[in-house]
């Protein structure tokens, strides 16, 4: 095979105004490319979870305070708006789900890289510097991914969909916390910085060689003609054909998303603070064992979640587990030991489900505005960066259990999304379109495109359009097959 014809086998480019298969997918045909891209979401959800370990680790090791080390979070979170509305929106676009992929996957690697003679200087400001690019990595990553396996499949399942691949975004934030238990904490200063070089040299060499995975492959691309179609087959595109400056139940998820996502940081990012603080007789290896329990609570809450949406409308359960966030987040501020803990696990728990439901949600009815939106909404996870310096301003001045009445004023706030999806027609209606369509759950039924997928095998790119009148297949070429 000649490099011309590699190059224009594996090309990164797809037409985003061509109707194709993947408007159409079964379960089966998605099932590869679904599992491929939930591994990035481990790998974040790694990521996270030790950025979480991190921040109290640089507080024993640099002897910097609890507001100081938010900028971790800061650096990480600050990125995703620079990612989702700006170089990986753009990659998205014009090319495709795929190179957004393999684009995140290297600022990730490179990120990791630079990290590690930051560590060896003991420069935090050098490390949050690691971290932003880090963070425009993993933006980029959440740019394509969250919406990609929303879309990719029956829009019947996206909730579901997206909530088991956050699952093991989950599992990510379990591993990372019990790894710093370990190899963080219980060694002296030298050795624990050592110990972190080794971690992010392996992430950089594993996420590299992932990048060349996604670029060997082929897996179906889904464009904004794509999405267009299922919206009208719905009925919920009419907003569609209205300016993307109209769009306003996807700003309302947006700031939904923005408020949310920074309570759950802040929770997290302090959650070692908080136990080591108010439960007695618990130093920072046993807080962190702790938040590795906590987060496997957050993790089961999406399976949980998840098998619970297909009894339940996806809505209602978003609605719930809100609520239930808010009803336990309140009590952790005054209550102490084992009861104050408690009530931070259940909470995680109840979070579980939020982030990636929203995202499903405000995508709903937006078409052609698809890939615009949902950079829209990853680009809220920007509230990761502000509400925990803001809670650990407030941990330093009155202690990390008072603190937590900033993310519970956040939660309220999201609350509000929660409450207009299920009762106000507008949002309700758009929803539940969805959550009833037959789409892709007997194949394609419209006679629409042909083409060579099958179960993931193909890009989408190669079609042909059916001319039902005459019966015949119209710019076909020699990868697709008559109807």
């Amino acid at each position: 095979m000649s490099f011309a014809s590699f190059r224009k086998k594996h090309t990164l480019r797809v037409r985003d105004d061509k109707r194709t298969p993947a408007a159409e997918l079964t379960l089966r045909q998605s099932l590869f490319p679904i599992c491929l891209v939930t591994v990035l979401f481990f790998l974040w959800g790694f990521s996270y979870g030790l950025l979480d370990t991190l921040n109290k680790h640089f507080q024993n090791t640099l002897g910097i305070s609890k507001s100081r080390s938010s900028g971790l979070q800061a650096a990480y979170f600050g990125a995703y708006p620079l990612a989702s509305l700006g170089h990986a929106a753009w990659i998205l676009r014009h090319y495709g789900y795929r190179a957004v992929f393999i684009w995140g996957l290297f600022l990730y690697g490179l990120g990791a890289l630079l990290a590690i003679p930051s560590i060896i200087n003991h420069s935090f400001g050098g490390f949050c510097v690691c971290i932003f690019i880090i963070g425009n990595g993993l933006g980029s990553l959440e740019t394509a991914a969250n919406p990609y396996i929303t879309v990719c499949g029956p829009p019947k399942y996206s909730e579901i969909r997206i909530n088991i691949a956050q699952a093991f975004n989950g599992i990510g934030t379990v591993v990372a916390p019990v790894l710093g238990s370990y190899v963080f904490f219980v060694f002296d200063e030298e050795v624990a910085l050592l110990n972190v070089q080794w971690v992010y040299l392996a992430i950089a060499c594993f996420v590299f060689a992932l990048a060349f995975v996604f670029y060997m492959v082929k897996i179906p691309e889904i464009t904004d003609a794509d999405m267009a179609f299922q919206a009208t087959e719905t009925h919920a595109g009419e907003d569609q054909d209205q300016p993307f400056r109209k769009q306003y139940r996807l700003f309302h998820a947006t700031f939904a998303q923005f408020c949310y996502t920074g309570a759950q940081i802040a929770i997290a990012g302090y959650f070692i603070n908080y136990v080591t603080e108010t439960r007695a007789n618990t130093d920072s290896a046993l807080g962190s064992k702790f938040l590795a329990g906590a987060q496997a609570a957050f993790a089961i809450g999406r399976f949980g979640g998840a098998a619970l949406m297909h009894f339940v409308r996806p809505r209602w359960i978003f609605g719930i587990f809100l609520t239930m966030c808010i009803v336990f987040i309140a009590p952790a501020i005054t209550q102490r030991d084992n009861i104050g803990m408690s009530m931070l696990y259940v909470t995680l728990f109840f979070e579980s489900i939020c982030f990636p439901t929203i995202v499903a949600l405000g995508m709903r009815g937006l078409g052609r505005h698809t890939k615009r939106g949902s950079g829209f909404i990853v680009g809220g996870v920007f509230g990761g960066a502000v509400v925990p310096p803001l809670t650990g301003v407030a941990a330093d001045k009155h202690g990390t259990a008072f603190a937590m009445l900033v993310p519970l004023c956040f939660f309220v706030a999201a609350w509000t999304y929660a409450l207009a999806v299920n009762f106000w027609p507008w949002y309700r209606d758009t929803a539940d379109a969805f959550t009833t369509t037959e789409i892709g759950l007997r194949g394609p039924q419209h006679g629409g495109v042909v083409s060579d997928l099958d179960g993931g095998s193909g890009t989408g790119t190669e079609i042909g359009v059916v001319d039902e009148e005459k019966g015949a297949v119209v710019g076909l070429d020699k990868q697709t097959e008559r109807v």
